[in-house]
């Protein structure tokens, strides 16, 4: 694995022009818009990256993006890989560890999810303040490489305070309702039954995914602070009897995604 994310690093230093960013944000389902915002962009697609998986989800491009956003350089990635793709977690994990390899210290994440909080409404953003990660299967389990991180890393801080205090001044400064929760990342693909969103609620989740978590822990073994943002799609539990779609999803998404895209430039901006 540590030759793969070498000779993938290496490939990258020789194609890149201009610095290697320290930022690096991952986009969710529908969110793929910020690749708008960014300036003097230069597209990689992953077919043509040594060792990258291509994703397969409809919604999900494939590309690396280099360019500046908010005045800082950036990598953002354009489609992300799932778990239920048949990927293991190593793969699904790869690209934060090559972003580690390049010298990012600060990731952000963001995806769309359910919501089982009573509080909760389609459309609305939620900070990702702590995950419960029910995948089958560790990103971590394994041989651990030292140079890589600690064989038992702490998850108390998983979401880095600072960048979720500067969220809210940020959402606060624009009037942007953005609320707080635990999200609850799934092997899926299937969305979940009634009984399950309300298990989730009761042992303490606020929304659910199908990702997300593989890659904030991969990023805390590597050292990096950690933003993650959740936008709610869709709602679940016994009383809701709305069956959602893919389709769906992505639409509330793309709704959502002008304030989404307001903090996370917000964020990029103050650091």
């Amino acid at each position: 694995m540590i030759e793969k994310i070498k000779e993938t690093a290496s490939f990258l230093h020789s194609r890149v022009e201009g610095d290697m960013p320290r930022i690096a944000i991952i986009l969710g389902t529908g969110l793929g818009a910020l690749v708008d915002h960014i300036e003097d962009k230069q597209y990689i697609p992953y077919t043509e990256i040594p060792n990258m998986p291509v994703s397969t989800v409809e919604g999900h491009s494939g590309n690396l993006i280099f360019g500046r956003l908010a005045g800082k350089r950036v990598i953002a990635m354009q489609g992300r890989f799932h778990y239920y793709e048949g990927y293991d977690m190593k793969q699904v994990t790869f690209p934060v560890r090559v972003f580690q390899a390049i010298g990012v210290s600060t990731l952000f994440v963001s995806n769309a999810a359910g919501g089982m909080n009573k509080e909760f409404k389609v459309g609305d953003i939620m900070t990702i303040t702590d995950h419960i990660n029910l995948f089958p299967e560790n990103p971590l389990r394994g041989k651990n490489y030292s140079e890589l991180g600690p064989r038992f890393p702490a998850m108390t801080e998983a979401y880095d305070p600072g960048l979720m205090a500067e969220a809210d001044t940020v959402a606060s400064n624009l009037g942007i309702r953005l609320m707080h929760g635990v999200y609850v990342g799934t092997p899926g693909p299937t969305f979940e039954t009634p009984a399950e969103y309300e298990y989730f609620r009761v042992i303490g989740g606020d929304a659910v995914g199908m990702s997300t978590v593989p890659e904030v822990i991969v990023a805390n073994h590597a050292g990096m602070r950690v933003y993650g943002i959740s936008v709610i799609t869709d709602l679940g539990g016994k009383d809701i009897k709305e069956v959602p779609t893919h389709e769906e999803v992505q639409l509330a998404a793309q709704k959502a995604q002008p304030n989404m895209l307001a903090i996370i430039k917000g964020l990029v901006a103050s650091i």
